[in-house]
C-alpha cells in the first residue's frame, strides 16, 4: 500500500514549536536541578544541626514567634558556600512575629569526615543578631554529639 506523501514529512516540526517545546525542557531541566540542589543542601549534615540549635534556642525562636518555617536557600549569589572542608549557608527562616536568616558557618577535617558546626547567628529583617551556637562556647551552647 502506498500512501499518499504529506508535503511535510511527519518529523519536520516549524521553529516557533521547536522554540516552545525546547524553552518546556529547559525550564524543566532547570527546575529539577534546582529541586536537587535544594534536596541535598536540606539532608546535610551542616543544615540539619543548624535547625536543630534554632529549634532549642528560646530566644530565636521568640524573637520569631511560633509555628517557624524554613525556606528555600537562595542559590544564586555568595551566600551560600560549600566546598570539601568549609560550608556557609544563609539558610531563610519566619515565624507569627519576625522573619529573618539563619547565618551558618560549618567545617570538617577532610572530605569523608563529619561536619561540625562552628557559628550559628539568626539575623532578623530589622539587623537584630541572636547568636544560636558558637564553637568558642561563648553563649554556653554545645552542639549535641551523635
Amino acid at each position: 500500500v502506498m500512501w499518499p506523501k504529506h508535503p511535510r514529512s511527519r518529523m519536520s516540526m516549524s521553529p516557533a514549536k521547536m522554540i516552545i517545546y525546547g524553552s518546556v525542557l529547559c525550564t524543566g531541566g532547570f527546575s529539577l536541578a534546582y529541586f536537587i540542589i535544594q534536596k541535598t543542601y536540606s539532608r546535610s549534615l551542616y543544615y540539619q544541626l543548624a535547625l536543630e540549635q534554632l529549634q532549642i534556642h528560646p530566644g530565636a525562636q521568640e524573637a520569631l514567634g511560633p509555628p517557624v518555617s524554613v525556606h528555600h536557600l537562595k542559590l544564586t549569589g555568595k551566600d551560600n558556600f560549600v566546598d570539601i572542608a568549609d560550608a556557609k549557608l544563609k539558610i531563610p527562616v519566619s515565624g507569627s512575629k519576625s522573619e529573618g536568616h539563619l547565618h551558618v558557618h560549618s567545617t570538617r577535617s577532610g572530605p569523608f569526615q563529619r561536619w561540625h558546626l562552628d557559628e550559628v547567628f539568626l539575623e532578623l529583617k530589622d539587623g537584630q543578631q541572636i547568636p544560636v551556637f558558637n564553637l568558642s562556647g561563648e553563649n554556653g551552647d554545645e552542639v549535641k554529639k551523635a
